[in-house]
């Protein structure tokens, strides 16, 4: 059977020749959305980059698409879900361009000490201003780095070349890794206070999003420097213009916006900053490897072979993946509401299976749990190749245990997370193909998994469900769903909202001032 291959995005020559020596390829660049759904129906596999938007109306007229390959790191332009429901795998290649990623960050922070795109523009119209352009050295300088996973370890390494001072911020880092690179681990507030150069290298999500804004520019020195290399909306682009031309801080270097291209951005208007078109994976060497594992991975599908880095499924034998798969799902999801429970580093992970899952392979289970977990804390990146490489190299402990019988319910996962003397409970069921909730510590309950919840602990007492709900009725905020549930009468319960839309942080807090809530947070899948 001949399978075809569509690429859509400019890849680089390497990968495209892996495919061509066993399938049909074709290249077809700039296509618009309605191009893409009308030519997509032929295709059995579809290579791209950041360009093309593979949305769900294309992966639905993808009527023959087995596999969605994503030549770099995020996978924010597909969608993830759609392609999940299809089944249709969704890979990428997460190490490809974490070395040129590294240094395009440390390339930024030299340019924007040495002032050097400034002083390249004035030479080149034939100026001579040499006591303008007088910059700072980094040795001894104090280099903030929040997000200590692969590129951000990178960093680290050579800012220790230029005999840099480094802090860092990582709550999924324990002090023992920390120490191994060289580094002191901080909170965010005494790394931006004491920071002369501060770089963000963590994936975009709700809780990253706007991690730096108008109250960290306020408390940095006025001498410092900002850099983003990692993803649009990390920092605020308001608050980072604002700064910026007041002169609150002394500049700063970005490569990825919020929209891109950043045509209309005020950023575009400043001298102090040092701006990039998103160059961070942009080396010969980077796309050679993406393109590369990309290309080897479409092959091994269309093959038939096992594929590695697959963001949406694990490989399953085709023999089990009707029971499997449905578990494995279930504990990605325990994976990532149990991450956003602990909302830190923790030490050890044990995946309990009872009942008649106890009785399965349940190896991709595990994997799945764990790729939920990390997740959270380093994004896209983390894949079912890689999530125990990845627990490995952060030394959490990770442990199974089985028990062919269970007190309610035919087969139960359960995820255990310990963090220091403390722990964290989540189990689940799978009920048709709905993921459960079943249990959180001590409380039982049973609350179908939503894409946006939030959690509440509350005394047991009158008079405080009602003014929760309606605090977020007066926010226009739908409920679709509610589970109580308490371990003895008079002791706090718990409450479990399905909300159909996510709430901000000021909302948040409206809910967590509520007479009786003991602690109220918000968990997105």
């Amino acid at each position: 059977m001949d399978f075809k291959v569509l690429v859509t995005d400019q890849i680089a020559e390497e990968g495209i020749e892996i495919l061509q020596q066993k399938f049909l390829v074709d290249i077809a660049t700039d296509l618009t959305s309605g191009e893409l759904i009308k030519r997509i129906p032929v295709y059995d596999a579809l290579m791209v980059r950041s360009q093309t938007m593979v949305t769900k109306d294309v992966i639905e007229a993808g009527s023959k698409l087995k596999i969605i390959g994503r030549a770099g790191v995020g996978v924010d332009n597909i969608d993830v879900d759609a392609a999940t429901q299809k089944g249709v795998v969704v890979v990428n290649a997460p190490e490809g361009n974490t070395i040129s990623a590294a240094e395009h960050t440390v390339a930024m922070i030299l340019a924007l000490s040495r002032e050097i795109p400034d002083a390249h523009a004035s030479l080149k119209a034939k100026k001579w201003e040499r006591k303008k352009f007088l910059g700072v050295e980094l040795r001894g300088k104090t280099l903030g780095v929040i997000g200590l996973g692969r590129v951000g370890a990178e960093v680290v390494r050579r800012a220790m070349g230029f005999e840099m001072n480094v802090l860092a911020y990582d709550p999924y880092i324990s002090d023992e890794i920390a120490s191994e690179l060289g580094v002191k681990l901080t909170t965010v507030d005494d790394l931006i206070k004491k920071s002369d150069y501060i770089t963000v290298h963590v994936p975009l999500t709700a809780s990253t999003r706007d991690l730096i804004g108008t109250v960290e520019f306020a408390k940095m020195k006025p001498s410092a420097r900002v850099i983003n290399c990692a993803r649009g909306g990390i920092i605020n682009e308001d608050a980072l213009y604002d700064a910026l031309r007041l002169e609150r801080i002394a500049g700063a270097a970005i490569d990825v916006f919020v929209e891109e291209p950043p045509l209309k951005s005020k950023l575009l208007e400043l001298d102090n900053i040092v701006l990039t078109p998103h160059l961070g994976a942009s080396t010969e060497e980077a796309q050679i490897k993406v393109a590369i594992t990309v290309a080897e991975q479409i092959k091994n599908k269309l093959s038939g072979q096992q594929v590695k880095n697959a963001i949406n499924m694990p490989y399953v034998r085709p023999e089990v993946v009707n029971i499997i798969a449905p578990y494995a799902h279930l504990a990605e999801t325990l994976g990532l509401i149990g991450a956003q429970l602990v909302g830190g580093n923790y030490d050890a992970v044990e995946v309990s299976y009872q009942g008649d899952i106890a009785n399965k392979d349940v190896d991709t289970v595990t994997i799945a749990a764990l790729k939920g977990l990390l997740e959270s804390a380093l994004g896209s990146g983390v894949n079912y190749i890689n999530a125990p490489v990845i627990a490995k190299e952060r030394k959490i402990k990770v442990t199974e245990s089985k028990s062919d019988t269970t007190d309610c319910y035919p087969s139960v996962v359960s995820l255990i997370i310990t963090y220091g003397d403390a722990a964290k409970k989540v189990n689940g069921i799978v009920v048709g193909s709905e993921n459960r909730i079943v249990q959180i510590d001590d409380y039982h309950i049973n609350i179908t998994a939503s894409k946006y919840m939030i959690l509440v602990i509350h005394e047991d007492r009158p008079n405080i469900i009602g003014p929760c709900c309606v605090v977020l009725g007066k926010h226009n905020t739908n409920i679709a769903g509610m589970q109580v549930g308490r371990i003895k009468q008079g002791s706090n319960a718990i409450m479990i909202l399905n909300i159909d839309t996510p709430i901000t942080e000021e909302i948040l807090k409206e809910v967590q001032a509520v007479d009786g809530i003991v602690s109220a947070r918000q968990i997105v899948l």
